[in-house]
């Protein structure tokens, strides 16, 4: 292991990886003490590369929460994984986070045929482990240990913060002496208005039935704040791709849309500390996740391009 011991400040890039599902951007979150990446039980939750930075007197880190490791069925899903792969080419160290489990299946697998052919180190982190007891977690670190010579292997709870300070204490180890890439205040390079949009998308994640949230995006058309600087205004509008799906989304006399405006209303204002006037919209763009014009525009870019 690195010495840190040094005094030197260091910094670097680190990745999270791993499959859906599994808490990176729980871990994310937890980590830079923010809610800045967006969480929900189903696949396809984090669709770009978001940037979030720690900066405490040791160094900085800068965290990038990638897509979720999985077969691309679509022109969206082809993207997601350029934006995985460029990652990992361009970082100090690797995140690879797993559940707590001895059986390695074909998604982890895949992961670990594309780690064995990478140069960057990569730190196995088993999150989720107040769902297992100590006894049965050793066995699971013997089992990942024989498949990948890791760079360390720490054990976490993201949702319940358990060794999360620990996990934070390893990855210094590994960064390099570098400089304060950005200012101590920042915990992100995602504009406001990106973060708002998620931040709506997660809402309709969470709330809606398992066939329609894949094929949601959210742009926000307006964001101003007023004179005086009490209230901020946002119009946005969901994107659905089927007429079927917007009568869901919008709900029964608008309730479900009400549901995902007066939840996402409540994030965005802790986001901002601004009382938020929401307004919500739902449109129907058919196969928007095949159509290279429409994907570029509500904000999936090439990775290359930033």
């Amino acid at each position: 292991m690195k010495d840190s011991n040094s005094g030197a400040f260091r910094s670097g890039f680190v990745a999270l990886i791993g499959r859906p599902n599994v808490g990176k951007s729980t871990l994310m979150n937890r980590l830079i003490g923010q809610k800045i990446a967006i969480t929900s039980s189903k696949p396809q939750t984090t669709r770009n590369r978001i940037q979030t930075v720690y900066t405490d007197e040791r160094g900085q880190i800068i965290f990038l929460d990638t897509p979720g490791i999985h077969k691309a069925k679509n022109k969206l899903g082809q993207y997601m994984a350029e934006v995985t792969e460029s990652t990992l080419k361009d970082v100090d160290l690797i995140l690879w986070l797993v559940e707590p489990s001895d059986y390695i299946g074909a998604g982890e697998q895949e992961i670990i045929k594309r780690l064995s052919g990478v140069k960057t180190p990569v730190m196995l982190v088993i999150n989720k482990i107040d769902k297992v007891k100590k006894e049965d977690l050793l066995h699971i670190i013997d089992t990942y240990r024989k498949e990948l010579d890791f760079a360390a292997i720490v054990p976490v709870s993201a949702l319940k913060g358990e060794n999360t300070n620990d996990l934070t204490d390893t990855i210094f180890t590994y960064l390099p002496e570098g400089p304060q890439y950005y200012d101590e205040d920042t915990v992100t390079d995602q504009p406001e208005r990106q973060i708002a949009a998620e931040m709506i998308r997660e809402k309709a994640l969470r709330n809606l039935s398992e066939e329609i949230p894949h094929g949601v995006a959210v742009l926000i058309d307006r964001m101003k704040e007023r004179e005086g600087g009490t209230l901020i205004d946002i119009d946005a509008t969901i994107i659905c791709e089927k007429e079927s799906h917007k009568g869901i989304i919008i709900g029964k006399q608008g309730s479900m849309l009400k549901k995902i405006g007066t939840e996402a209303r409540r994030d965005i204002e802790m986001m901002t500390g601004t009382k938020i006037n929401l307004k919500l919209w739902v449109k129907v763009k058919e196969n928007w996740r095949d159509s290279d014009t429409l994907i570029r525009n509500y904000g999936y870019r090439d990775p290359e391009e930033d």
